[in-house]
């Protein structure tokens, strides 16, 4: 009897091997996704092996191939801890539940420094605006101060931590105490504020921020500059010592403290989603403005480029090589992208590159941005403000532009002070593969996934 149960294991155990044979033969065919980190690991040898990336850029975009995640044991998964807080700081946290939940995702540990510039960062100043302007409600002030600052952002920080958020997140977006409290802005409690700022105009302006337009109409901006303006005088100060280069340094540093506290304001007037969405909006534009990748020595790209190009093999070698540096650094918007490729070719026209090397040696805007693999899979992000998203099914994701394979534009003398208003190539205001999307996973959640299957099993049995 025993051998006869021996050799006919339970339907469900048998079930449940099989499922663990097909797993394992999908690790076999995700094996070079994992191994294409090894880029990462050159810039940040700590967190080797973090996360890994899944696209299909050399074709129209698929369906979302979701990846293994955990077992939604905990939302995010894994990282569902108590955080200690100061208990000092008075900010309202819960009323922004669903801002911290995003913010933490936004900034997930493995992957908030590739994604700092466009999604991270942005999303959380915005969520410390959207506090303090929230919490304005009911103390009246637009701003912390600065021990009060200290113990805030610590909560902060600990809360986001304890979702799963990058510890180090104040040193990836270089956010400090001083930018919770009023620096050097002359008005910051609600009534001085709306004694000096046309507050219904301001609100007018930017209650409702184009996406497409708000960045070369600059209708918010202005009306946000022109009330951080009239705060910054407030004390009728109108710099008559104008010229004197330290009296300039001052009022802008004046300005950029009371430009903050406006935003503040504007956030005490919206409901939580609606403010997010236009400080998301105002800061995307300064996103896409400028190109955010630090540029090696192109000493050996123009030897072997430079004047008339004696060996285009060699010299397709040696920019492949270059742009192999910059596919290390940080994922980019399609914009960015422009703006970086923009930036290379005059830097190598500066050193006789005369001819369209990006054409030559089929360089495209995707190679400017963070790659997966050995094969051309570069992601860039769209232009407009983007979330990294969580499913417990599918683990992380985020929208990338697969179909603006676009060869990179060799820049001409005219493009030197040109903007992104302007820009000659054409990018949709949408992405065009918005179904289409990176599943991404931390690699060093596998043992806790094998955890969470062994459980199952125990279940089944």
């Amino acid at each position: 009897m025993g051998g006869s149960q021996l050799l006919s294991p339970p339907p469900k155990l048998l079930g449940f091997i099989l499922f663990l044979l097909w797993l394992q033969e999908f690790y076999k065919l995700e094996n070079v996704l994992l191994h294409s980190f090894a880029l990462v690991n050159q810039q940040n040898e700590e967190k080797e092996n973090t996360f890994m990336l899944a696209a299909s850029p050399n074709s129209a975009p698929q369906p979302f191939l979701p990846l293994l995640a955990p077992s939604p044991m905990g939302t995010p998964f894994f990282h569902n801890s108590t955080p200690k807080l100061s208990g000092r700081c008075t900010l309202n946290f819960t009323s922004v539940d669903s801002l911290m939940s995003t913010t933490a995702v936004d900034c997930w540990t493995s992957f908030a420094p590739f994604l700092a510039n466009v999604i991270c960062c942005p999303q959380f100043q915005a969520t410390l605006t959207i506090l303090i302007g929230q919490s304005s409600k009911e103390t009246g002030m637009l701003a912390l101060g600065s021990t009060h600052s200290k113990y805030c952002l610590s909560d902060i920080q600990q809360i986001l931590g304890s979702q799963g958020a990058s510890s180090d997140l104040q040193e990836i977006c270089s956010i400090h105490s001083s930018n919770l409290t009023r620096g050097s802005c002359p008005v910051y409690d609600i009534n001085g504020f709306e004694s000096v700022v046309d507050s219904s105009k301001l609100l007018s302006a930017c209650r409702k921020v184009d996406p497409v337009t708000e960045c070369c109409s600059q209708i918010c901006q202005n009306a946000v500059l022109e009330a951080a303006n009239k705060l910054a005088l407030r004390n009728g100060e109108l710099m008559a010592s104008f010229s004197i280069s330290n009296s300039l340094i001052e009022h802008s540093s004046k300005i950029d403290s009371c430009r903050s506290i406006v935003l503040r304001w504007l956030s005490s007037r919206l409901n939580t989603a609606s403010a997010k969405l236009f400080l998301r909006r105002l800061s995307n534009c300064n996103v896409n403005r400028v190109c955010q990748l630090d540029f090696p020595d192109t000493k050996a790209v123009a030897e072997n480029c430079g004047n008339m190009i004696k060996n285009n093999t060699t010299c397709c070698h040696s920019m492949e090589n270059y742009v192999s540096h910059l596919q290390k650094q940080s994922f980019i918007t399609n914009l960015q992208a422009l703006s970086c490729a923009t930036l290379l070719g005059l830097k190598l026209q500066e050193m006789n590159v005369s001819t369209n090397i990006y054409s030559l040696c089929q360089i495209t805007l995707k190679d400017f941005s963070l790659q997966v693999g050995t094969q051309e899979s570069g992601c860039l992000l769209p232009s407009l403000p983007s979330d990294v998203t969580f499913d417990p099914s599918s683990g992380f994701s985020f929208t990338c532009d697969l179909n603006d394979n676009i060869a990179a534009p060799w820049p001409s003398a005219s493009q030197i002070s040109s903007s992104s208003c302007n820009k000659s190539v054409n990018f949709p205001a949408l992405p065009a593969a918005t179904s289409s999307q990176f599943g991404l996973i931390a690699a060093d959640m596998m043992l806790r996934v094998v955890f969470s299957l062994l459980l199952l099993l125990v279940i089944l049995l």
